[in-house]
């Protein structure tokens, strides 16, 4: 599980060496969704019965059918217990060849499992508790074919080992995940960071110089943030920028696959891939509206640069981010209360293009994205 990167790739993994450890035919890694009251299937392993899917999207059972879990996740615990694997088999012991175990002295016998074990040819299981920080997380269950030999007690003792070893995997699959998130989140607004908006943006401009994929940039300055923050207080201009993210988020979800991501202070961007320059402008647009209507602030400056305008060859994210950022000032500088768009006021002649193709004058003039990043005169890419 140490080369595993997700939580799926985890606990796959752990299925197919608990599979091998305990000479099993089929292997699967459950999580116990207490909300909803049910076992959930994360991955599939072996020789899948028909139905049975590696990674399957809605495979799931309600806790109800299965009383053997709260009985051995939690009862037993909470009697002072251990948690510790147990053994269901297709037929009791005892059973005379051909005889329905769910029928008469058996009945009790009968779990949904044992149903299960001989719907989908098997003949024996062992099911060990998955439990990540003294909780209950789901299950191991490991199966063996009909004909081979059937799981004992010495099987149930290593499937519980099996199954720490599990936990300590999916909790430190857990933890990297974790760390991953932060990596590419804003602490504050939870929206993506700039690190995110990157290589988002690089891999959108290969898709693009590929097979021309429309990709379009979004780049917004929250006006009256300094004012908030000397009158009211930084908490208050922390919960403005909050606000301010949430109808970012809620705009980005109008476009399929938008990363909504605050780029540091007030600025703030959405990047969409595929959908039109006319169909970002309308999102945009509708940000501007909602962004006025905040009880705090003074509105948002936005710009759009799309590569579906007549903006000339974008050849790198830096291309895409210096015109959609002009267009964002000079939104600022005209109080606009609608987005600007970069390349619609004469194409390569638009005044936003040539100010994002010319060299900086000024600091004031010069965004603080790209200090120490600014192109040549006439670079342009």
């Amino acid at each position: 599980m140490a080369a595993a990167h997700t939580l799926p790739e985890a606990v796959r993994s752990a299925a197919a060496r608990a599979c091998g450890a305990l000479g099993g035919s089929f292997a699967a890694v459950s999580v116990w969704e207490r909300e909803l009251g049910r076992l959930r299937v994360l991955a599939n392993v072996g020789a899948l019965a028909p139905g049975e899917e590696e990674f399957p999207e809605n495979e799931w059972y309600p806790v109800h059918e299965f009383p053997e879990i709260t009985e051995f996740l939690h009862e037993q615990w909470a009697r002072g217990g251990e948690p510790h694997a147990w053994v269901e088999v297709a037929e009791p012991p005892g059973a005379e060849p051909g005889e329905d175990p769910c029928a008469g002295s058996y009945g009790a016998y009968c779990h949904q499992r044992v149903a299960a074990l001989r719907r989908r040819g098997r003949s024996s299981c062992v099911v060990a508790p998955i439990v990540l920080r003294g909780r209950a997380w789901g299950e191991l269950y490991v199966a063996r074919a009909v004909g081979e030999p059937l799981f004992d007690r010495g099987d149930a003792d290593f499937a519980t080992v099996l199954a720490a070893v599990t936990a300590a995997g999916i909790a430190q699959t857990e933890r990297l995940e974790e760390a991953r998130r932060l990596a590419f989140t804003d602490p504050l607004t939870g929206l993506a960071n700039r690190r995110a908006v990157d290589i988002r943006l690089d891999e959108a401009l290969e898709a693009h110089r590929r097979d021309g994929t429309v990709v379009s940039l979004v780049v917004c300055d929250l006006n009256g943030l300094k004012r908030v923050n000397d009158t009211l207080g930084h908490a208050v201009g922390d919960r403005l920028l909050e606000r301010f993210g949430t109808v970012l988020s809620l705009c980005g979800a109008m476009l399929p696959g938008a990363l909504a991501a605050r780029l540091g202070g007030d600025e703030f961007c959405l990047l969409e891939v595929g959908p039109s320059a006319d169909e970002v402008v309308r999102v945009a647009d509708e940000l501007c509206r909602r962004a006025a209507e905040l009880e705090m602030g003074e509105g948002v400056a936005c710009g759009v640069a799309s590569t579906g305008d007549p903006i000339g060859p974008v050849r790198s994210a830096r291309r895409l981010f210096r015109l959609a950022d002009a267009a964002q000032y000079r939104a600022k500088a005209a109080r606009s209360e609608k987005p600007v768009v970069a390349g619609r006021d004469g194409g390569p002649d638009d005044p936003v293009v040539r100010l994002a193709d010319s060299p900086p004058q000024a600091p004031p003039a010069e965004r603080r994205r790209f200090r120490g990043r600014a192109s040549p005169p006439g670079e342009g890419a």
